[in-house]
């Protein structure tokens, strides 16, 4: 609280460095043990299909830190483009990708250099061509206007202080007609405002 007796507003740079250190973590040393759930242990309390991860490499199974199951909804079909929003190490991504087989695409859009680098190594050991991993922000895609059919997203939402500018880049990057699968975090009860300003809390 400042000499005024307001909260101080919470640093969005800030928080974005704090979500993109976490995470680093979980795709470089995926075995140390998290505050979450992680890999295969957790695809499989989400619900995943046997057929889903099979051949799907280890780099990329190993890094998943998800809270739902976005295909639980319903698959995505061949000939469909796909957008992954906070794909992290390319799970979703590469299932959806051999989902919307052949004449299909999926875009993983990530903000963690070592999350895409793992998931473009995979998509290549897997040999999954229709895959591709872009650098940016949820709240600014770097996708073409009405490209998608479906958008996904794992966990991610939940970490955007503004979710309204979210899903307006969600319904941009849509085409009419077109579906969000999410899989997310939910709250019965609003959070404080105090609360929402600790970026301790919305990384751990």
């Amino acid at each position: 609280m400042d000499r005024q007796g307001t909260q101080p507003q919470l640093d969005i740079k800030e928080l974005r460095h704090a979500i993109r250190e976490e995470y680093e973590l979980v795709a470089l040393e995926p075995q140390r043990g998290f505050h979450f759930h992680t890999g295969l242990p957790l695809a499989r309390m989400l619900g995943y299909a046997d057929a889903w991860l099979e051949g799907i490499p280890q780099s990329s199974l190993e890094s998943f830190a998800g809270t739902g199951n976005p295909f639980s909804v319903g698959t995505l079909k061949p000939g469909e483009h796909g957008i992954d929003i906070g794909c992290g190490a390319g799970l979703d991504s590469l299932i959806a990708a051999r989902m919307v087989s052949p004449g299909g695409k999926v875009i993983g859009i990530d903000m963690t250099p070592a999350m895409l680098e793992k998931a473009r190594r995979s998509a290549a050991e897997a040999g999954i061509m229709n895959a591709e991993f872009r650098e940016g922000y949820a709240e600014a895609l770097p996708v073409l206007d009405g490209w998608a059919d479906v958008v996904i997203s794992n966990g991610v939402l939940n970490l955007m202080p503004d979710k309204l500018a979210v899903l307006h880049e969600m319904a941009r990057v849509l085409k009419p007609g077109g579906r969000l699968q999410i899989g997310d975090i939910l709250v019965e009860r609003a959070i404080p405002e105090s609360a929402r300003r600790k970026i301790d809390l919305w990384t751990g």
